[in-house]
């Protein structure tokens, strides 16, 4: 990767899908997109509200062609963490996946290139530094990288 530009940086979409796919960054910025402004909320008991720039998660599962059995997405990042939605969330209009913050390409330390933003879930549930994502017909709790078994709830809605 090139440092700032990330020109080398791919999300792969795969599992329960017809075309399993990459996208560059590019690729995912030509697609529709949406920009909010949300508040999120962090289990550490902050909040803060941004303007977050992205492409709905739905927008990019339809391009993969999700299969009608599938009730699961699950997200793997960079730095090593797995984790995942139910179909429903992932599905909602306001989840993205954003590249942008506050009128800005997204920084560094807020999850660039692209980080997942699920507004009806607390904080954590917005992972950061997206890699691959994965969509499942059952339930994974994405093992010693998932938040259950490190202390944190599946689901975390506000």
């Amino acid at each position: 990767m090139q440092t700032g530009t990330f020109a080398d940086w791919r999300l792969s979409v795969e599992g329960r899908v017809a075309a399993p796919r990459t996208f560059s960054l590019a690729e995912l910025k030509q697609l529709p997109s949406r920009t909010q402004i949300t508040r999120h909320t962090c289990e550490e008991g902050w909040t803060a509200i941004g303007q977050w720039t992205g492409v709905p998660l739905g927008v990019v599962l339809d391009a993969a062609g999700i299969l009608p059995t599938a009730r699961f997405v699950l997200f793997y990042s960079y730095d090593d963490w797995v984790d995942s939605i139910d179909l429903f969330d992932a599905l909602h209009p306001q989840t993205i996946l954003a590249f942008g913050m506050n009128g800005r390409d997204l920084p560094i330390p807020h999850g660039a290139p692209v980080r997942l933003r699920v507004e009806t879930q607390m904080g954590y549930k917005s992972m950061k530094y997206l890699q691959r994502i994965v969509v499942a017909d059952e339930f994974d709790d994405g093992g010693k990288k998932g938040n259950i078994q490190n202390g944190w709830s599946w689901y975390a809605g506000i």
